[in-house]
């Protein structure tokens, strides 16, 4: 889930400067990466009985964390 969420992050972070059909087309390349975490996060939630929302929080702040850590790819 944290790939996943990385991959959304960077999809996201492609739009910065794009415009008209160059932005639609990276717009729906970071929805589809951001529908693919949360349907892992809503399913990992469903199986082992937690909170999405905390399932969610945790991916994030694992993935805060990585970046922190200059060990971390």
């Amino acid at each position: 889930m944290i790939k996943l969420e990385q991959c959304a992050e960077e999809e996201r972070a492609k739009l910065a400067g794009l415009g008209g059909e160059e932005y639609e087309a990276q717009l729906r390349r970071w929805r589809e990466a951001a529908e693919a975490v949360h349907a892992a996060v809503t399913a990992f939630a469903a199986a082992t009985g937690t909170s999405r929302f905390e399932v969610e929080k945790s991916v994030k702040e694992a993935l805060r964390h990585a970046h922190e850590d200059p060990a971390v790819e």
